[in-house]
Order: C-alpha cells, then sequence, then structure tokens
C-alpha cells in the first residue's frame, strides 16, 4: 500500500525547460526510477495533484504540461500527437532521463502510444490509462464536442464549461471539476483541439514499434474508453485492468487506486 502519510510531507518541485517549441513546465517530487506522467486535454499537470506525492513515495513521479496546455508554450499550428511527443522528446532531453516509466491518461495515453513507440527500450513500462485505441472506426465516427464552449459577455459560458463534464465527476469531487474549468477557460480558443488531434492519429502503425511492457486500465464508469481495453490486448498481447471506481477524471476521483496501479506496475516482478 501506498504510504499516505509519507506523501503527505513531499514536497512538490515546480520547473521549466526550453523546447523546439518553447517552454515546458513541469512538475515533480520523489527520487528514484523516474516516472512521467501525461494528462488529458484539455487538462495540465494538475490532473495528477493527488497521485504525483503518492506516487513520489517510491519513484521519481514527474507530471508535465502537455504542449499547448497549462503553462507550457502554446505555438501556432496545429496540434497533433507527433507534435505533442516532440515536445515530450524535448523535455526527456532536458531532463537527462535515459531510460523512464511512462503513464499516459486520455490524450495522454495516446501521446505515450507515440512517445513508446520512438523511444522503445528507453521506455521501462508503459500504463495506458483510458486510452482511446485510434482505428479507422475511431477517426470516422461521429464526435460530440464536449468541451466547446461559445464565450459570452455575461459569462454564462462559465457555467455550460461546467456543466458540459458535470456528468463525469460525482458530488463532493466540485474541486477537481474547478481544476478542470481552470484548464479549459486556459486554452478556451483551442479547446478541442487535442481531442481532433487524437481522431487524426494513425496509431496501427506505430503499436509494433513499442518494446515496453505494457498495462491498459480503464474506471468503470468511462464508457468512451472502454472498448479500447480489448483492442489493445489484442493489439499489444497486454494485460488489462479496470479499476473500482471512477470516470473520465479517474486519476482525481480514485488517486490512491491509480497511484498504487502505477507503483505496481513500474516494479512488476521485482522482490
Amino acid at each position: 500500500m501506498t504510504d499516505m502519510t509519507k506523501a503527505d510531507t513531499i514536497a512538490l518541485r515546480k520547473g521549466y525547460l526550453p523546447s523546439r517549441y518553447g517552454q515546458l513546465h513541469y512538475v515533480e517530487c520523489g527520487a528514484g526510477e523516474p516516472v512521467l506522467l501525461l494528462h488529458q486535454t484539455p487538462r495540465s499537470w494538475t490532473e495528477y495533484l493527488d497521485v504525483l506525492p503518492l506516487v513520489g513515495t517510491r519513484y521519481r513521479a514527474i507530471a508535465m504540461d502537455t504542449l499547448g496546455y497549462g503553462a507550457s508554450a502554446q505555438p501556432d499550428g496545429p496540434h497533433t500527437i507527433e507534435r505533442f511527443a516532440d515536445a515530450v522528446a524535448d523535455l526527456v532531453q532536458g531532463l537527462g532521463l535515459d531510460r523512464f516509466h511512462l503513464v499516459g491518461h486520455h490524450t495522454g495515453g495516446v501521446i505515450a502510444v507515440e512517445v513508446a513507440a520512438r523511444f522503445q527500450d528507453r521506455v521501462a513500462s508503459l500504463l495506458l490509462s483510458a486510452t482511446s485505441f485510434v482505428d479507422d472506426e475511431k477517426r470516422t465516427g461521429t464526435r460530440h464536442r464536449v468541451d466547446h464552449v461559445d464565450p459570452t459577455q455575461d459569462g454564462t459560458h462559465l457555467r455550460e464549461l461546467w456543466d458540459n463534464r458535470r456528468g463525469f465527476y460525482q458530488p463532493g469531487e466540485e474541486a477537481a471539476l474547478g481544476r478542470y474549468v481552470v484548464d479549459a477557460l486556459t486554452v478556451l480558443d483551442r479547446v478541442e483541439e487535442g481531442h481532433e488531434a487524437v481522431r487524426r492519429y494513425a496509431m496501427e502503425p506505430r503499436l509494433p514499434h513499442i518494446t515496453a511492457r505494457t498495462l491498459a486500465v480503464c474506471a468503470p464508469d468511462d464508457r468512451f474508453s472502454m472498448p479500447s481495453l480489448a483492442k489493445f490486448a489484442a493489439a499489444l498481447g497486454c494485460p488489462t485492468r479496470v479499476l473500482s471506481d471512477g470516470h473520465v477524471a479517474a486519476p482525481e476521483q480514485v488517486p490512491q487506486e491509480f497511484a498504487e496501479t502505477v507503483i505496481e506496475w513500474v516494479g512488476h516482478g521485482r522482490p
């Protein structure tokens, strides 16, 4: 079990690193083998606010703001999974991570697929959380723009942002929902582009390049991502796991279980 008391005493360290697209913001804690966590869009590192110190009790836990989100640079031009992965590569180089473990949630999981395909054996393990399996069905299917709102002079779009995702959260999880609203407002003019980048990504030819041992997990109420578990199992021959609770915001909803799953997978097969 993760030591909650120890997690409460771990200090978060924030930093910036240069990249080919501008500065990248990241937050880290702990020491030891690096575990890099990639968030969904349009979120920021705060999606891992409660997970980071828990993983940091055992490892060097690092959560970056994806390029274009949070406090990282917001370059012009269309977002793509490949460009997101370029920025991850620049962060990995800047931090001097020779070998690292990789965790991605939703959009972050798709980015993690591309990063793992590029870095291959430098990725010690890969955990794909609620990650879309992007195939022809995903690329051509109908998609509802869940995060899009039109700014209004009276500010009613703020309530609309809240209401659009309210169904993904349980009563008592308002703080996490509030962090989503802050992140979405930061990139309001491009709030859907991360989702669109996922739908354009050619994932299938990248999967054979992944050499890291992989685990695919999903929260039970995340109906968007649950069907992908079986597809990843078939494509990568990887095990899958369904968490005990949670929806689209699983790292915030079940942080203890999420962190323990990460720690267990990173240390898989060790005494």
